[in-house]
């Protein structure tokens, strides 16, 4: 339905609607920021959100929201709904947590701000002819739960997509890296270190060839790209040749195109260690591959708008390159993904200071500010006559 056809002249309306959705997230201030401080004590990795899950949808069942927990055969997903207009915007929910480290990304505050935008927009949602859906999406640290979910069609029907994340410092969208995460497993053969070393086949040596034989690729790597990695395994005793060892990796490039350049010749740093040790080696895929982000430049243009309303202002400062699963939520629908300042610095996202930042009275503002900068922005998609026209028709900006 197009916003002519509503039978309302929906551009008066926004700047009510902006009042009362502010009111809003600014009642449901203490229980917001009670959640983030909940999800933060009790951190959960991905896939593993049992509590998470169910402390996120509460307050929008509370809403009226209709609440559909295990969505796309992942248990701790969910997608609550609320309204029946044409125009269906969704607010992405992030609660899982790093491992030995809790919440040093802050996913904490991402749900809360999810929440607290989604229960105001709720309110308006009648006036503007909206639908509004908030989406409890597990496993972004490298488990891609918005992949499988857009796979699995939780995505379908929605014109937009937005979300918050905390981070150092402002920005109106976050630099993205496309992604591969992996591990390989070198199988050797055990035997005794010193009495007879020549009967083994040392898996761990193999992981030695491959760390410096990628360590040498470096440079020759395309400018933007990464790859990192830890050993989980690489033997069991000091006097015993190790007989297995396995590493995790990720390989990052600007883009998908060039990560798929960028990843064989890693992996051939791989097989060197193989080749070198007479391991045997296979590769284990830990999650999809994430994608570049397509930012829509519309959802970009209104999200700085609002933030600066709020008072947050965007320094001319370097962005710190990350990856995301909702980048590829971006490259199938309009969607944005800001940073919001959390005066962390010098913590940086994935330090153990910016877990601790991640309850201070800047992350607790920071919900607010989020919840309610990601409801005006919706407003402005749903009142914007030629904005509300293209995503209907499932256009792209820019």
């Amino acid at each position: 339905m197009a916003a002519g056809e509503l039978g309302l002249d929906l551009a008066p309306m926004e700047e009510s609607a902006k009042v009362r959705v502010e009111e809003c997230v600014r009642r449901h201030r203490d229980e917001l920021v009670d959640l983030s401080h909940r999800l933060h004590d009790h951190p959960e990795l991905g896939f593993e959100e049992t509590r998470a899950v169910s402390w996120v949808a509460e307050p929008l069942e509370r809403s009226a929201f209709a609440v559909v927990k295990g969505i796309c055969n992942l248990p701790t997903a969910f997608i609550a709904t609320s309204g029946s207009g044409a125009l269906t915007v969704a607010i992405c929910a992030e609660y899982d947590a790093l491992p030995g480290m809790g919440h040093a990304c802050g996913h904490n505050v991402i749900a809360a701000a999810a929440v607290g935008a989604g229960i105001a927009l709720a309110e308006v949602a009648g006036d503007l002819g909206i639908t509004v859906k908030v989406l409890g999406t597990p496993a972004e640290e490298g488990g891609g739960g918005k992949i499988i979910m857009l796979e699995g069609g939780a995505f379908d029907g929605i014109h937009a997509a937005l979300m918050v994340h905390p981070g150092p410092v402002e920005q109106v969208q976050l630099e993205c890296l496309a992604a591969s995460h992996f591990a390989v497993r070198y199988t050797g053969k055990a035997a005794h270190a010193s009495g007879h070393p020549e009967e083994g086949i040392n898996a761990a040596d193999a992981v030695t060839v491959a760390q410096v034989a990628i360590g040498l690729i470096r440079q020759h790597l395309p400018e933007g790209s990464r790859v990192h990695g830890i050993v989980r395994r690489g033997g069991e005793a000091a006097n015993v040749v190790p007989a297995f060892a396995e590493v995790e990796y990720f390989v990052r490039a600007p883009t998908i195109a060039q990560l798929a350049e960028v990843e064989p010749q890693v992996m051939r740093c791989f097989e060197a260690g193989a080749i070198a040790t007479g391991a045997a080696w296979e590769v284990v895929p830990l999650g999809p591959v994430y994608s570049e982000f397509r930012p829509d430049p519309d959802m970009q243009g209104a999200w700085r708008r609002n933030a600066e309303t709020l008072g947050r202002t965007f320094p001319d400062a370097p962005t710190t390159p990350m990856s995301t699963d909702m980048a590829n939520v971006s490259l199938a629908i309009p969607a944005i993904h800001p940073m919001l300042g959390i005066g962390s610095l010098p913590a940086v996202n994935h330090q153990p200071e910016f877990a601790t930042a991640a309850v201070s009275a800047e992350a607790d503002k920071a919900i607010v500010d989020g919840a309610i900068a990601m409801a005006w922005t919706a407003i402005d998609l749903a009142t914007n006559p030629k904005v509300r026209e293209r995503l209907l028709a499932g256009q792209r900006g820019g």
